[in-house]
This record gives C-alpha cells, sequence and structure tokens, in this order.
C-alpha cells in the first residue's frame, strides 16, 4: 500500500516520463550492484557495514569503492574532526554558512523556504565533500527540558512531516543523502543511552513516527540514523521496529546508520537492519591492538558469525546493496552537481529563514516595532546580545564563518539612535558535558544594567538560554523551567526603573515567564545562526514584518505540560524505564483537552498587521472516505503594511469510540497581502489523515461520524467551527 501511495506520488510530481526515466536509471543501478557483489570478498563486505574513522566508513579501493564521508549538520557542516578522536583537526578552511536551528524553520510554517535551507546546507555539503548530512532531525517535543529540541521540528507530527520532506528534497538535489534522525523515541537527553520507553502502539504511530513515514514515503530519504534510547527494553538501532516498520511497512531502500555508540549487540545488529555502524566505544584489545574499528559489533565479531554459518551471507549482502545503492545516488552519481560554500545566496537564505521564524508573543501599546529616532537611548541588556550562538550544543555546533550578535545587528540598522549595552548576567563559556560558571560578579553585571536602564528611553532585554551544558544542549536535559543565571531577578528589577521594556528570548526550548505581565513586547528568537543580528533588527525595526508562529506549546507553569504532570516515572523516569502516560495528548492535544490553557498556543504568533478571515466554509457537508476536504476562506490584510497570516486547520471526532484530542492539525496556508489586499485561500485535507491507528487490528481506521473542523490562527484562537460528516 505505501509503495502504491509512493509511485502515485511520484507521478503527480514528476509525470509518466520522468518517472519511466528513474524506474529505467533504478533497474541499471541494481544491475550495477548485482554485478558487483560477487566481485567483494567476505571481509570487504563486513568492512563497509562499521566505521573506518569518526565520520567515514570505507570503500574498496581495489574495486575503486570509494569511502562514505558523513558530516554532522541539522543547521550547517560541523568542523572538521580529527581521524580517531573528537578534537577538532583545526583547518582553515571549513569555516561554514550557520543557519537558524530547526525549530525556526518549523515556526517559519512555510514549505518552499524549507526547500531553499535544504538546498542551501546541502550544497555547502557537497562542497566539503560530504556523502551524508546527519540531519534533520524530527523528534517530537515531549518535554521543554530536551536538551534537543532546539534541533527538532516542534511537537505536532504533521507540521514536522509537512516541513521535514522539502528539506530532505532539497538536500538530495545535490547528491549529498539527508541522514533523518534518531529513529525513534529519542525524546530526552537524561540517560539516553540508558533508559527505555515504554508507549502504545497508537501514540507510537500516530505521534511519534509520522515524520519519519514522510521522510522514507514522501521525501524518499535515503538514509536514517538509530537512537540511544531502547524501546520495551530493545535498544532502537538494532531494534525490530527497523526491519518490520521502517524498511518493510514504509519500503524504505535507503542504509540506517547508528548513532555514534548506539549499537550495543552483534547477532541485533546484523539481523534487526542496522547497516553501518559508527562510533562505537571499543578498547581496541578484543581483536587487535592496532585498530580498534575492528572490535565494532559489525567488524570481526560480525564476520565470525558469517564465517561459522550462524548468520547467512544473504544479511550481509542486504546491507552492502543498501550501501551501494547510497552510493549510486551520491559519491557514484555522474550528475553530481560541484556545491558551494558561504554564498550571498545562503547568507540570504539564512536570514530569511530566521526573518520569517521569529515570533511575536506580546507587544503592548506597539513596542515593537523601534523607530530608529535620534531622541532615543536604547539600552541593550543581556548576555545573549553578544553571546555566539553558534559554539556549543553538542554534535551540532558550529564553526562558522561569521556571527551576526543581536547587538551588533541592532547597531548597524539603527543609525539615529543611541545604543548603549550592559551585559546584565553572565552564564560561563560553552563546554560539552560540564557546567562551568562564569568569574563574573553577578551583582555588580545586575547593578550595571540598572543603572543604564535608568538612563535610557526604552530598554531591549536579550537572554534565554544558551548552548551550555544542561541547557539547550546534547548530552543532558535542563534542570528547571525558569531563566538560569538570575534573569528573571534581573528583568524584575529592570522593569522597576524603566517600565518600556521589551524582551527577545533566545532559546529552543519555552520558558517559564512569571514576568510577561510587566513586560512591554515579547519577541521569540530561536538560534538564527550567522545572520542572527541582521534579522532580528530587521523584525525589531518594522523592516520585516514578523510571520513566524510556535512550533510548539508554552506552559504558564511546568506541570501544565503533559510529560510533568504525573510522576518521575513519566518524566525523566526512574532510571531504568520513563512512561509516557500522556500518550497521544502531546503539547497542545494535552492543553485543549485537559483544558489548561498555555502560555502561548501551538501555531500562536502576532503580527504588526492585522488581519480579517471570512467566508469560511467547507466545499461540502458530507465525504466518502477516499474524499478529499477543502476548507476555503478569504482573507484580507487590514493593517498598514505587508505581512503574512498562517491559516490553520484543526479537526476533531465527535464522539469518537476511541480516546481523540480536542482536534489535531490536520493542514495550513501561509499567505502574504500588502495592506489592503484580499485573498481568496483554499487548503486541501485528505480523509485518509483523519484516521487513528486501531491497536486491535495493527493498522490505520477512518471513523466514519462527525467532525468538527476548527479553523484559526493558532491552536487556541479558533474563529470558525464547523461541522462535517464522513459516510
Amino acid at each position: 500500500m505505501y509503495k502504491i501511495k509512493a509511485i502515485l506520488t511520484t507521478f503527480l510530481i514528476f509525470g509518466l516520463s520522468n518517472f519511466i526515466y528513474a524506474q529505467n536509471l533504478d533497474s541499471r543501478i541494481e544491475a550495477k550492484i548485482d554485478s558487483i557483489l560477487p566481485l567483494l570478498t567476505l571481509k570487504e563486505k563486513v568492512a563497509m557495514c562499521h566505521a573506518q574513522s569518526k565520520f567515514s566508513s570505507p570503500g574498496v579501493p581495489r574495486l575503486g569503492i570509494p569511502e562514505i564521508w558523513m558530516s554532522d549538520g541539522p543547521h550547517g557542516v560541523r568542523a572538521e574532526i580529527n581521524w580517531d578522536d573528537w578534537g577538532y583537526a583545526k583547518w582553515t578552511n571549513d569555516s561554514i554558512t550557520a543557519f537558524p536551528a530547526l525549530t525556526a524553520l518549523a515556526a517559519s510554517f512555510n514549505e518552499k523556504l524549507s526547500y531553499e535551507y535544504g538546498v542551501a546546507v546541502g550544497e555547502e555539503a557537497r562542497y566539503r565533500k560530504k556523502d551524508i548530512l546527519l540531519g534533520p532531525g524530527v523528534n517530537i517535543y515531549r518535554t521543554p527540558f530536551n536538551g534537543r529540541n532546539f534541533e527538532y521540528m516542534g511537537e505536532d507530527p504533521f507540521l514536522a512531516s509537512k516541513m521535514v520532506v522539502p528539506y530532505i528534497k532539497g538536500v538530495q538535489k545535490n547528491g549529498v543523502a539527508a541522514c533523518v534522525k534518531h529513529y525513534a523515541l529519542n525524546n530526552q537527553e537524561h540517560l539516553r543511552e540508558k533508559i527505555s520507553v515504554e508507549v502504545n502502539d497508537r501514540a507510537l504511530h500516530e505521534i511519534y513516527l509520522p515524520a519519519f513515514k514522510a521522510a522514507v514515503i514522501e521525501g524518499g530519504v535515503w538514509s536514517i540514523m538509530g537512537s540511544y534510547n531502547q524501546f520495551r527494553g530493545q535498544f532502537c538501532s538494532h531494534h525490530e521496529l527497523l526491519n518490520k516498520i521502517l524498511k518493510k511497512d514504509w519500503g524504505f531502500d535507503g542504509v540506517v546508520i547508528t548513532d555514534w555508540g548506539s549499537a550495543h549487540n552483534t547477532k541485533e545488529a546484523a539481523l534487526n537492519g542496522l547497516d553501518i555502524e559508527m562510533g562505537t566505544g571499543t578498547n581496541g584489545l578484543t581483536y587487535s591492538k592496532k585498530n580498534a574499528f575492528e572490535n565494532y559489533f559489525l567488524a570481526a565479531p560480525f564476520y565470525e558469525m558469517l564465517t561459522n554459518k550462524e548468520i547467512d551471507e544473504s544479511v550481509v549482502d542486504d546491507k552492502v546493496r543498501r550501501i551501494l545503492r547510497l552510493m549510486y545516488r551520491t559519491n557514484l552519481a555522474t550528475n553530481r552537481p560541484l556545491g558551494n560554500m558561504n554564498t550571498k545566496a545562503h547568507q540570504d537564505v539564512a536570514r530569511k529563514v530566521a526573518q520569517e521564524g521569529i515570533v511575536l508573543l506580546k507587544n503592548e501599546k506597539q513596542f515593537f516595532p523601534i523607530s530608529d529616532d535620534k531622541q532615543l537611548t536604547i539600552a541593550v541588556i543581556g548576555e545573549n546580545a553578544t553571546r555566539a550562538m553558534t559554539l556549543g550544543g553538542g554534535s551540532s555546533e558550529l564553526k562558522a564563518k561569521y556571527e551576526i550578535s543581536p547587538l551588533q545587528g541592532i547597531q548597524e540598522r539603527y543609525k539615529n539612535a543611541k545604543i548603549v549595552h550592559a551585559m546584565g548576567y553572565a552564564s560561563g563559556p560553552a563546554a560539552y558535558g560540564m557546567e562551568i560558571p562564569s568569574k563574573l560578579d553577578a551583582d555588580s553585571l545586575a547593578n550595571a544594567a540598572v543603572s543604564l536602564a535608568k538612563k535610557a528611553d526604552l530598554v531591549l532585554f536579550v537572554g534565554g538560554l544558551n548552548k551550555n551544558h544542561r541547557q539547550d544542549c546534547e548530552g543532558e536535559d535542563r534542570k528547571h523551567y525558569h531563566l538560569p543565571f538570575g534573569q528573571d531577578k534581573l528583568i524584575d528589577k529592570l522593569v522597576k526603573v524603566n517600565a518600556n521594556l521589551g524582551v527577545v528570548i533566545l532559546s529552543g526550548n519555552a520558558i517559564e515567564m512569571k514576568w510577561l505581565p510587566k513586560v512591554k513586547g515579547l519577541l521569540q528568537g530561536w538560534y538564527l545562526g550567522s545572520e542572527a543580528g541582521h534579522a532580528l533588527a530587521d523584525v525589531i525595526s518594522g523592516d520585516i514584518n514578523p510571520s513566524g508562529k510556535l512550533p510548539f506549546s508554552f506552559p504558564k507553569k511546568l506541570e501544565d505540560n503533559g510529560a510533568h504532570s504525573f510522576n518521575k516515572t513519566v518524566y525523566p523516569g526512574n532510571g531504568t524505564d520513563v512512561v509516557y502516560k500522556e500518550d497521544i495528548l502531546v503539547g497542545y492535544r494535552w492543553h485543549d483537552t485537559k483544558k489548561i490553557k498555555p502560555q502561548f498556543s501551538f501555531g500562536y504568533g502576532m503580527s504588526y498587521s492585522s488581519f480579517s478571515i471570512s467566508n469560511i466554509k467547507t466545499d461540502h457537508k458530507s465525504y466518502g472516505v477516499n474524499d478529499k476536504i477543502t476548507v476555503a476562506f478569504d482573507i484580507k490584510n487590514t493593517g498598514n503594511r505587508k505581512g503574512a497570516e498562517v491559516v490553520q486547520v484543526y479537526l476533531g471526532k465527535i464522539k469518537s469510540k476511541v480516546k481523540r484530542a480536542t482536534k489535531e492539525l490536520k493542514g495550513y496556508k501561509k499567505l502574504s497581502l500588502k495592506k489592503g489586499e484580499i485573498a481568496n485561500g483554499k487548503i486541501p485535507i485528505s480523509i485518509s489523515d483523519l484516521a487513528f491507528y486501531n491497536k486491535s487490528i495493527n493498522d490505520w481506521e477512518i471513523e466514519k461520524g462527525e467532525y468538527y473542523v476548527y479553523v484559526g490562527t493558532s491552536s487556541g484562537d479558533i474563529l470558525k467551527k464547523l461541522k462535517i460528516n464522513i459516510k
């Protein structure tokens, strides 16, 4: 069924002639692979299934089969790493364009922009001679404590699915394989190498797998990365989920790669669908004192099992076939482009993604935009105004050719107003796996900031999190929901001396905002890459009208989040297991269904303009299971400047026979309108997208009966509720 859908999609996108050409090309490649396999020795086959360095796996030189070179890079190609340790090689030509983190991309709700992002980062990977780019990440935002949420695409599986597909197509256009990660259920960093996730099949299929499924079936991704954690007591990098769902049900024909060091057992790795093992920690003694890579699970132990006939040679042949197929798509492709790096076009894409990702959350008395007035003194306060955010964060840290800080961007944009800066607080240097406190005196920094704020006409506080350990960083989760380093108290002090204060939060996670009623304006700025300061200044000044929408909910307090509303067995777990008791009610599904009002709803974001949406209707009142619903509406820009709005369509079953969320996102459309412009919008929705996963039959089922169609501008701002019937 899935392969038929993929074929039909290919017909629609490329047409019959291109489809036939692609089929012929695939046939020729498979024939070449058939001719190569008998020429390989068993040792050569096994060698292709594991690393030879930190970021490469071997080829077969005598046959001209090249090595495969990989790089971290969900939002930019990582600097070169040493051959066999984690130190940087200190090249002088590996500085790249840093693109915004994927939370910012998801906040754009712009699939065309996701494609442009993928093309640009893929071109940089190609120029750097990489065959696999280790990204994007699509793990679902379950808790605001997860240290790697900034690398992912939010809490909603539909949005993540829609945004990941064009990213993949853009990257792979360059002959570079995207590697979607981390399959599956890697929703926390705390004890990630040990924890076993317990979640029911329905939540697995409805919440945690859809973006991976879309990546395979719609995106045609060429590689998938496994995850560190276990699922029901079995490690995910060699779990039955690989063969059963990924390769069999979805028809994935690419390569499964471990996360670095996530393999644990030779036989499971061999038989359960793992193709390339990377990063396993070995002592280098068991099989060879010279080469620790021989000690990998899919190395000498795998070879022994094959020679002893404990494992059939067809198992390694399938892995090698997949690896060769990936090579013919990448480093053996005859029409592979050359790529390029740090071009003006790449910088423009980075800036545009950053602009469209920034979310305006509060704007009392039109605090934003801020004019460039000669009479104005603007106090920019906060360490994040000057701190480099491309550094740190774990494997996604970048060596950017340049990074425009928020302060620099504001200074460059504001030629007339007087810009002054105080650090206000300090976090300490970035370090992976440890917290290094700042040596600066906190009281002195705060006092200097308050003194500056007293004399200013307005205050712009630039704070949030950063890429340090236990913040937005791989390897461990956050410790608390409030702002770190005394920022909450500092904001309170600043407001007391200058009520004309706005806040810019740089983070990949939601935060507690007890100070929110006291401030005039609030922007969610994410981690915005090389062009961060320029993009923020574009929005702060009003040169760009903000149009970003939150890709996850902001709870008022931590306990309002589903994963934090139970006991520690639900998060962070008891040390060995974590139980997803919130089930399918993740993010806004929890808030809506439990009637817990969030601080800011999923999909929420303001504009400097205003919009009226009218004549909302569906094309019919009743539908068959094979039909499409079309939601039509009129939208008018009623403000005084050009702007964009994202109209969102949610559906919910009335009187369902199974537990359901009140509503779920099933369609959206972003429209850009000039001042006074009116447009007609249409959002198509497939009836098949209304199906739930029926555990009793292990398949999807469309429940007949009445549904509500909710149309609005966020999950919490519904303008119209319509009723339809599925026959």
